[in-house]
């Protein structure tokens, strides 16, 4: 049974992932664009601050229903139709009046933020994370229906249209602008700069909004407070565990302007920080495409007596092939360095301490599923707590010494901590058999590969990539032959018979 369930969250996941992957794919070749038109990482390092912002009010705009949605979709005893228009009433209200609020008070909002200059760009972000948080819902209700095809549709058009209004104002409109000024002049600005990058955000996200509504119809709603409470009961402590996660996340993008002197030095660092570390993204795709198919999975398969052995293999398999992506990126960075203009450059020496932080993140978020099963939700919070209270201290004592090199080192021992204290507790609350010594043995010999291929110097790059290929596959054949189940994939499996 074991193996159905791994097989069916193979599939869900190589759906999820497509959509996930090469959306995040595309979206991420955004960042070539915006460091190549922008040069002076100042400007990039603006967008960031802006984007860090945005991914902490999205969390507290969600405070956590997501996940509430999914346990309470999933309970025998309550109306999954009730569940849906309660949850989406109450995040609809909420997002609503956060618009709202930050209308009238954009004033000192932008004096706050020392962002007064435009603050029409904080306005354009405050509509974007308010739309996105109230969707969350009806993302997850997609999931939840099991209909991966029709979720990766939107996702992708959300990419499609961000990128296409991307390109329109940041390339099209200036070459039109060059010779037929007229014709673009009613609305076109030459120099609003980075203002574009907000605007094109927002038109992209409202067709998605539109896109959605009919799966926000055909039903009628309900809203039920009783059942909001139980939901916001449970979810409360994933508000602050996501709090602290995304200051963990974004802990450079909060605090660089507020720890340097010189504002503009605190936004050059944090543009190549930011610019790099898009690089380590291919780690973070990969870990949200399994998410997508893992929450709603491991809420599913709850009552299910092997439910512990499907979530162990899972847990061996995301590690294994995270390692697989660690090495590919490594290996390839020679390559992967022109992602960046010349002037951010100095910054991907960043890339493995902050890719093996996104990947032990990975490893406490599957840990994740003993404290959510069990109700213990406060042992969440209280581990992001703990992570962000480090990660804060690191960036704000070394990182005015170091530079962005200190935040990349921060958020790589403080995923690594609190995965180790999850997993910890999770043996003594929730036991799973972890297959701690097979794990063990593919981080030993990602090491040994990767200073295989990364200290030994040669000189010719030609050969250098070369050498690392061949390490690359011999590293995949070692997981074939040992832990991957190819023989279990039609067509495929013939080629791995014994």
């Amino acid at each position: 049974m074991a193996e159905g369930k791994m097989k069916s969250l193979a599939k869900d996941t190589a759906i999820y992932g497509l959509s996930s992957i090469v959306g995040r794919f595309l979206n991420w070749c955004l960042t070539p664009l915006h460091v190549y038109i922008f040069t002076n990482p100042i400007e990039y390092g603006k967008v960031s601050y802006i984007y860090g912002f945005t991914a902490l009010f999205m969390v507290l705009l969600t405070y956590g229903m997501e996940t509430g949605f999914f346990r309470f979709m999933n309970k025998e005893d309550e109306n999954s139709t009730t569940v849906y228009s309660t949850s989406l009433i109450s995040l609809g209200a909420s997002s609503l009046l956060f618009i709202l609020s930050c209308f009238i008070f954009i004033g000192p909002i932008s004096s706050w933020m020392d962002y007064t200059d435009h603050p029409e760009h904080i306005l354009m972000m405050v509509i974007v994370v308010a739309l996105d948080a109230f969707m969350t819902i009806p993302y997850a209700y997609l999931r939840y229906k099991k209909r991966p095809i029709r979720f990766a549709t939107v996702r992708l058009a959300f990419i499609f249209f961000n990128i296409l209004f991307n390109v329109f104002f940041l390339v099209i409109c200036p070459l039109i602008h060059k010779s037929y000024s007229s014709l673009i002049d009613w609305f076109y600005v030459p120099d609003y700069g980075i203002g574009y990058i907000f605007l094109a955000n927002m038109i992209s996200t409202v067709i998605i909004l539109i896109m959605l509504v009919p799966n926000m119809m055909g039903f009628k709603y309900n809203f039920d407070k009783q059942l909001l409470g139980r939901i916001l009961k449970y979810s409360y402590p994933l508000l602050i565990l996501g709090v602290a996660g995304v200051i963990n996340q974004a802990v450079a993008q909060l605090t660089y302007p507020y720890i340097f002197d010189d504002k503009d030095e605190a936004f050059s660092q944090l543009g190549i920080y930011s610019a790099c570390l898009k690089i380590t993204l291919v780690i973070a795709m990969f870990t949200q495409a399994f998410r997508y198919a893992y929450e709603p999975f491991i809420f599913a398969q709850n009552k299910d007596k092997d439910n512990t052995r499907s979530y162990a293999q899972a847990m061996k398999y995301f590690i294994i092939f995270a390692l697989l992506v660690f090495l590919g990126v490594t290996f390839y960075m020679d390559i992967l360095k022109y992602f960046v203009g010349e002037r951010y450059r100095a910054g991907v020496d960043i890339v493995p301490i902050a890719m093996m932080g996104e990947i032990f993140f990975g490893i406490y978020f599957n840990l994740s599923v003993w404290y959510k099963l069990t109700d213990k939700t406060h042992f969440g919070a209280s581990f992001s707590i703990f992570g962000c209270i480090i990660t804060v201290l690191i960036n704000i004592i070394f990182v005015p010494i170091y530079g962005y090199v200190a935040s990349a080192w921060a958020t790589f021992f403080c995923n690594l901590i609190i995965m180790s204290i999850s997993y910890y507790f999770g043996q003594k609350y929730y036991p799973i058999k972890y297959n701690v010594k097979v794990i063990g043995f593919y981080a030993i010999l990602t090491l040994v590969f990767y200073l295989a291929g990364t200290q030994l110097y040669i000189e010719n790059e030609i050969l250098r990539l070369l050498y690392r290929t061949v390490l690359l596959i011999i590293f995949t054949v070692i997981i074939i032959k040992r832990d991957l189940p190819l023989s279990q994939i039609p067509v495929i499996n013939k080629y791995f018979r014994k």
